[in-house]
């Protein structure tokens, strides 16, 4: 698995952020990437953030070279030719170990937020 941050890294890089997203969207079983693009742009639309197709796209491959997740064809519902590209998991206890770092990278991040906020408003 990637490294999560880096040792001088001030906040959460980008990749890392969709990285966790496309784990939890892929265990509620929003599983192919035009549906996780839309939930992330719809999710954080009210923060001003919207991811590009690429970044999801580089986010979702990596956690397929790392062995997170895994791409499954299926045709696509009322569709007889026509197939999508789905994602699941290949392994979850990664995926799981993951995200636990990554909550201690969020938690980390939130403290310098809150102290920026305090000592500056």
């Amino acid at each position: 698995m990637r490294e999560t941050r880096s040792s001088s890294g001030f906040l959460l890089k980008q990749r890392a952020f969709l990285k966790l997203y496309m784990i939890t969207l892929t265990d509620q079983k929003r599983l192919y990437g035009l549906k996780l693009l839309d939930t992330m742009r719809d999710e954080f639309r009210q923060y001003g953030y919207k991811p590009n197709h690429s970044e999801i796209y580089k986010a979702l491959h990596e956690l397929i070279d790392d062995g997170v997740l895994r791409q499954v064809k299926r045709k696509k519902e009322g569709m007889k030719l026509q197939e999508v590209v789905f994602y699941e998991f290949k392994d979850f206890d990664a995926a799981m170990l993951y995200k636990k770092q990554l909550k201690t990278e969020l938690d980390r991040c939130q403290g310098l937020l809150d102290k920026a906020i305090r000592d500056n408003f």
